[in-house]
């Protein structure tokens, strides 16, 4: 136990000089960071990056200094949000510890210090740090398939699969927006799967593949007698999808003599079949898909502006293939086996030219290309290795760039003191603040990077300018440091 202390960073903010002696005492054994002034804690954090901050609140005797603290805690929490706060008060500021809990502080303890009862606090706020960071590997170790069917590690997925979950317990009608072939109805079926009605029916409808003559009935049902061919009731699909989830795929093609009904469906939750004269109460959720931009469709009057607000309670946007970095080679290996095994195969892997051309390829079918392809190339493989060739893609020749770490990083690097300078429009101790570096440090940087800080705000070309005149490097320029 004490071993994985020591590992554990903290952070202590407290004006007294002899309280802050007696913590340090107290927390020997962790990774223990002081600060004695609200001017140098964001920083600290910024650059130690703590996982509990022992954070002395003051008195709420004094309402100005006791706002000051909140804001700096809030402020913290911004910059950090997995850091677990611990708000120390004298014992009769029960309010200001309470208002720091509710902005987002772990715990709150009440002085005088009492060592042994404030080091359990401490330590029970690091093991919850823990218990989530163990969680959190879990995640990113099972994260190859995030929700059943759907495949992928990137952050866009990720993100995707999180949108997916919180929303499907809930009833609200919910459209997908993304390009053909994206895995849009993989979705729907995932929020009807998580939800209270995963027991009842789950019905799709593809409005652009039915013909819109028999589209309405379809969907509504029609009474006996009503058309030629009427020969009895039959219920349309969204009757069959009572007490379950319609998935109307397509919606953006649906004609406008329907989208009036639609509307009243979505709105009522009812439907009154062709012919009849009464209303069918239907319990149902509704989720939507359109490859279309409902906008423009608005704006040119193809598609009802009222039945778009009734059906975009929330929105969920599919990225493309081309967006989730990393998740068309595993995708790809996915389907190679999955295929393999359904056609008879012998278990086949990808040779290093399908892989280049797998990542350097933009697909614009999205998954939908990708299963295609590779289910062409399982069936006229030679051999037991699928190139590049069978995949019909060509081989770009190098590996990609991204695949280098050492390039990765970099890259990475230079753009974060890029996105600083520009935060600080140049000023060079804000851009080192943001970044949780030092000056020096930061010089450092632009040196390693060639960036020049004049390219972004008044700071940065007054450091080198003065430098300029100095003969100097401008990263490393005494002016530089005075700032």
């Amino acid at each position: 136990m004490a071993a994985a202390m020591q590992r554990r960073k903290l952070l202590i903010l407290e004006n007294d000089r002899a309280l802050r002696r007696e913590l340090e005492a107290v927390f020997s054994d962790l990774d223990v960071t002081v600060c004695e002034s609200s001017d140098q804690t964001l920083a600290t954090v910024r650059r130690t990056e703590p996982d509990v901050v022992l954070f002395d609140l003051g008195t709420a005797h004094k309402p100005a200094v006791a706002a000051q603290s909140l804001e700096l805690l809030r402020q913290i929490l911004n910059i950090s949000p997995d850091t677990k706060i611990i708000a120390m008060t004298e014992h009769d500021a029960r309010e200001l510890a309470v208002a720091a809990v509710g902005l987002g502080a772990a715990d709150f303890y009440h002085k005088p210090l009492d060592a042994g009862v404030l080091s359990i606090v401490v330590r029970r706020a690091l093991r919850i740090r823990e218990l989530e960071e163990e969680n959190w590997r879990l995640r990113e170790r099972t994260g190859a398939m995030a929700l059943e069917g759907i495949i992928g590690v990137s952050d866009a997925v990720r993100s995707l699969c999180r949108s997916v979950e919180k929303v499907a317990p809930t009833n609200t009608t919910v459209l997908l927006l993304g390009e053909s072939g994206t895995g849009k109805e993989l979705l729907a079926r995932a929020l009807h799967r998580l939800s209270g009605r995963s027991h009842k029916p789950f019905v799709a409808i593809n409005c652009a593949a039915i013909p819109d003559t028999l589209l309405e009935s379809e969907l509504f049902g029609y009474e006996k007698g009503a058309f030629t061919g009427a020969a009895r009731r039959t219920p349309g699909k969204l009757e069959s999808a009572d007490g379950g989830t319609v998935f109307l795929d397509e919606i953006g093609e649906m004609p406008a003599s329907l989208q009036a009904k639609l509307l009243r469906v979505v709105q009522e939750r009812s439907v009154e079949r062709i012919g009849g004269r009464t209303l069918v109460s239907l319990d149902l959720r509704i989720v939507c898909a359109t490859n279309r931009a409902l906008d423009a469709l608005i704006g040119n009057g193809g598609f009802r502006d009222d039945l778009f607000y009734r059906i975009s309670e929330v929105i969920i946007r599919v990225p493309p293939l081309r967006d989730r970095q990393g998740d068309s080679l595993l995708l790809a290996q996915f389907l190679l086996q999955q295929i393999s095994a359904r056609l008879g195969k012998p278990t086949r892997g990808l040779a290093p030219d399908a892989i280049r051309a797998i990542q350097a390829h933009r697909w614009p079918g999205n998954v939908r290309e990708l299963e295609n392809r590779v289910k062409g190339a399982v069936i006229m493989a030679e051999g037991v290795v699928v190139t590049a060739g069978d995949l019909g893609l060509e081989d770009p020749g190098d590996d990609p760039e991204y695949l280098n770490l050492r390039v990765a990083r970099q890259c990475a690097e230079a753009q974060a003191v890029r996105q600083s300078l520009a935060v600080a429009q140049g000023n060079l101790s804000r851009a080192a603040e943001l970044l949780g570096v030092t000056r020096p440090t930061l010089y450092d940087l632009l040196d390693k990077h060639s960036i020049d800080p004049a390219q972004f705000g008044r700071q940065g070309a007054r450091a080198t300018a003065e430098a300029a005149e100095g003969g100097e490097n401008p990263a490393k320029t005494p002016v530089a440091q005075s700032e």
